[in-house]
């Protein structure tokens, strides 16, 4: 069963008219002005936490909470694919920050990470904080260079 409510202004404009509450039995939010006979919520001032489930054990307490999380620990990347990379001309050099002007991932954190799925055919140099195995086997392949970057953005030394 749907119900077609059909917002009806007195003006014809965008908003509905706010409820008058208080206003006398006919109006439908009379007496109590909607908030039910006695208990919490018919005080002024009130509200109830997020959470809140009438008394009712939450949620959160009912779930068992066990083990390890290192959500707080982990390091999050802005990752991209090496066929991606395709869409640069070739011998340009790709970071980030090019990345992100061509609109080609949106930025989840200041760290750059670079997967190896697809397949590149330009040549490119590519800087990032990560790459993995194959992204790096990709990109020599094609020609390139991988420049790994510290977690401040500097040119890491190769070993």
């Amino acid at each position: 069963m749907t119900l077609n409510l059909k917002i009806v202004t007195s003006l014809g404009g965008r908003y509905p008219d706010r409820r008058r509450i208080g206003r006398g039995v006919g109006s439908g939010l009379g007496k109590t002005s909607g908030r039910g006979h006695k208990g919490w919520g018919q005080r002024s001032g009130t509200s109830r936490r997020p959470g809140y489930e009438g008394g009712q054990m939450p949620i959160y307490r009912r779930v068992p909470k066990r083990g390890f999380t290192n959500a707080r620990f982990r390091t999050d990347y802005t990752v991209i694919n090496v066929e991606t990379l395709n869409g640069f001309e070739a011998g340009s050099t790709v970071d980030l920050d090019a990345v992100l002007s061509r609109g080609l991932t949106s930025k989840v954190s200041p760290l750059f990470k670079v997967l190896g799925d697809g397949k590149l055919e330009k040549k490119l140099t590519v800087r990032a904080q990560k790459f993995t195995k194959s992204a790096l086997e990709k990109i020599a392949a094609a020609g390139g260079k991988a420049v790994v970057l510290d977690l401040q953005g500097r040119e890491v030394p190769a070993a």
